[in-house]
């Protein structure tokens, strides 16, 4: 499939051969996208390239198993995706999730807020939120697992997850509401 000059059946063919012409394009071609998905999970820009050049290294050494059953883009970006957990698990934030009240009611975020502050504006000030809520937002609200998928995930209790979420989701009530709109 040509898109823009990217031939993806050529460059796969390249990427396999482990040709670093191709690889590069490979790399041009998702980079950006991909990098907003790991400053999404990191927050930082700094762990966030850790994560994209961690994930394209984990890309190239796996691409002989890509079956060309569904979208390349999909296979990176769950391959993106797993990467960011596990670096942040690695960071070991999980005593973050232990000092959330079990009890504090969720908040939610209008739709009339939405229409305000936009995307890009929310995306920003998801990267402003601790690693354990900003994990558990990005993979609920962003890339809808379940909380218990989340859970198994995190290797967390479910109640914790749906804890998390809600935290987030308070904070960014709160950033948003200190904004001047």
């Amino acid at each position: 499939m040509t898109k823009g000059g990217f031939n993806e059946e050529v460059i796969l063919t390249g990427c396999r051969k482990n040709d670093r012409r191709s690889q590069e394009s490979l790399y041009r071609h998702f980079a950006k996208k991909m990098y907003a998905i790991c400053l999404s999970y990191a927050g930082e820009r700094p762990m966030a390239q850790d994560i994209l050049q961690e994930s394209f290294i984990k890309v190239f050494k796996n691409i002989k198993q890509y079956k060309n059953d569904g979208a390349l883009e999909g296979w990176i970006r769950k391959i993106v995706t797993n990467t960011a957990i596990d670096h942040i698990r690695r960071r070991k934030w999980t005593d973050e999730y232990n000092k959330v009240d079990q009890n504090d009611p969720g908040m939610h975020i209008s739709n009339a807020a939405m229409n305000i502050i936009g995307f890009n504006e929310l995306m920003k000030q998801v990267g402003r939120l601790p690693e354990g809520a900003r994990l558990v937002f990005n993979l609920y609200a962003l890339d809808g697992f379940t909380h218990r998928e989340i859970a198994e995930k995190l290797e967390i209790t479910e109640g914790t997850s749906k804890s998390q979420f809600n935290r987030a989701r308070k904070l960014l009530i709160n950033f948003i509401g200190n904004m001047n709109l």
